[in-house]
């Protein structure tokens, strides 16, 4: 089986007040997802924005990863996998098995 598709994302970066906020678009062409991450700096450290950005980044990828995640286990109990809702444990097809 061979599969080949094109998502389009998009990164913007606000920064105000020592805040940094990320917003992360996912768009598949038949779902779109948005992460959200921001990062503040503390009074007492120094302001180095590029911190505040890789932070505020991750978070969003982060948030954005866990949506993804969830879409992909519901379509997987809509597909017939037996639902494992209120276990810690994750699925066990097409895991990542290495991480």
């Amino acid at each position: 089986m061979t599969h080949t598709a094109e998502w389009k994302v998009r990164l913007y970066l606000f920064e105000e007040d020592h805040t940094t906020k990320a917003r992360l678009e996912l768009d598949t062409g038949t779902n779109r997802l948005t992460g959200h991450g921001a990062a503040r700096c503390s009074p007492q450290d120094d302001d180095v924005p590029e911190i505040g950005d890789e932070l505020a980044v991750a978070r969003a990828m982060e948030d954005l990863a866990l949506q993804m995640k969830r879409a992909a286990y519901g379509d997987m109990q809509a597909a017939g996998a037996p639902s494992l809702q209120g276990s810690p444990k994750p699925y066990s097809g097409w895991l990542d098995t290495e991480a």
